[in-house]
């Protein structure tokens, strides 16, 4: 077996990545007696917070994680973006990244990769040795490749994700033990390709962290009835973390990171509610149904999370802001969302970024004039329902934040200081001594 062959000290560096999609690093790094596998690999070789991106959004994280660069070079800005010309919107898929991933300049260099649940990544890819679409697959029978992987995975009643309508019921119990048959299926799945398959950079995600996160996080910061389930979860996670950095032979580096960070929830704002309530935004129709029914004098409407579009002549098709006033009605814009304060008084927004400080690339021309990054318990929708209110609250009590996103590399030769997504692909590509040009990525390695 492939394995095998390298446990005789054979070939060159390898990486086992493992995602933990929302973990924040401050869970892990103030728990360290509850979690002493993350804090081993700290100790022994490298961990911090570093930054997600701009917006914090997982369909848009992982591309860039996976890419190095951002939203302008992937062409995938969140979970929905909009055609070019159009007020048409599309779910991103694995088919809409336009920047090779990480694995695909593995297998320019001739080494092989295994690939699972990786989010964004549906339809698998046929030129990597294995592959298992993550997050947005329709279902695991066309989410594997090859055909055989289909089959193991199903004998471990292996799923795609959690049934997150379950995390709306207001006893969690079924939730709960949902997430802990999605994560022991990963697991065992994990467990079996790492000892199996020959290959130089095995990734993986779990992503049913982020699930527990929405429904749970704030039961963990602020002792609510669910702390003691959520932790349990966690030391889970831990172990499993454990249990795999001891299958990895000794020319593994092993890295753990999430794609952003998480923190509690007290309110979701409505912003194109916000936008038609503040006289920015109107429609054509009483019960706007989707971004289709938008009036030729509407001035901005916004997407989730937090990307706000001016309707700007020549671009969109009912553009009524004069390309002239693009600075002064953007301006405006930023100033009344920087001055919403929400039910409890709280500003909501910690700071809203302007387009070409964000994004970059052959893809910008879909790009948001504004992102809202918030203030924590501010989680950020849109929504196209004319009767919504503002500020509501929810089943879910987690939400996204753009800080204390986790970083783990076993090994003391990393250095992690003001770190970003963007330097997680760099640096899997130095570890492996695959050769790259800097100017290729927006990020830079951190060994």
């Amino acid at each position: 077996m492939g394995l095998f062959d390298r446990l005789r000290g054979d070939g060159a560096p390898r990486v086992a990545f493992i995602g933990v999609d929302g973990v924040p690093y401050s869970l892990l790094s103030e728990n360290e007696d509850l979690f002493p596998n993350f804090a081993a690999l700290a100790d022994e070789g490298t961990a911090g917070e570093i930054s997600s991106i701009v917006p914090p959004e997982s369909s848009a994280c992982w591309p860039s994680l996976t890419t190095g660069m951002n939203p302008g070079e992937t062409g995938v800005y969140g979970f929905q973006d909009r055609e070019v010309g159009t007020y048409d919107t599309y779910v991103p898929m694995g088919r809409e990244v336009q920047a090779d991933r990480v694995w695909d300049r593995i297998q320019e260099a001739g080494r092989q990769a295994t690939i699972m649940n990786v989010p964004v990544t549906f339809p698998p890819q046929r030129n990597v040795q294995r592959m298992v679409s993550g997050f947005l697959s329709p279902g695991l029978d066309k989410a594997a490749y090859p055909d055989d992987v289909r089959d193991h995975l199903e004998s471990l009643d292996y799923r795609i994700d959690v049934n997150p309508k379950l995390g709306h019921q207001e006893d969690k119990a079924e939730f709960i033990e949902d997430a802990h048959a999605t994560v022991d299926a990963r697991f065992e799945a994990f467990k079996h390709y790492i000892e199996e398959d020959d290959w130089d950079l095995f990734f993986g995600v779990f992503m049913t962290t982020d699930r527990v996160n929405h429904f749970l996080f704030k039961d963990y910061e602020r002792d609510g009835d669910y702390k003691d389930e959520f932790l349990e979860f966690y030391q889970k996670i831990d172990d499993y973390i454990g249990r795999l950095r001891e299958l990895l032979p000794e020319d593994v580096t092993m890295i753990v990171a999430s794609d952003h960070g998480f923190t509690s929830l007290d309110y979701e704002v409505h912003f194109n509610a916000w936008l038609q309530e503040e006289g920015w935004l109107s429609f054509n129709t009483d019960s706007p149904e989707e971004l289709g029914d938008i009036a030729d004098d509407a001035t901005a409407y916004s997407f989730i999370p937090g990307r706000f579009y001016l309707n700007l002549e020549g671009r969109e098709p009912r553009g009524s802001v004069p390309e002239e006033e693009y600075d002064e009605v953007r301006d405006q814009l930023k100033a009344d969302l920087e001055a919403l304060e929400g039910p409890n008084g709280n500003e909501v927004v910690d700071r809203v970024v302007e387009k070409e400080a964000a994004f970059r690339g052959d893809h910008d021309d879909i790009a948001p004039d504004l992102v809202v990054i918030p203030n924590n318990g501010f989680d950020l929708k849109s929504g196209f329902k004319a009767d919504s209110d503002i500020f509501t609250t929810g089943p879910r009590n987690g939400m996204h934040s753009f800080d204390n996103t986790s970083l783990y590399v076993d090994d003391a030769d990393v250095t992690i200081d003001d770190a970003d997504l963007f330097d997680i692909t760099p640096t899997i590509l130095e570890l492996m001594d695959i050769e790259y040009s800097r100017g290729d990525f927006d990020g830079a390695s951190l060994v």
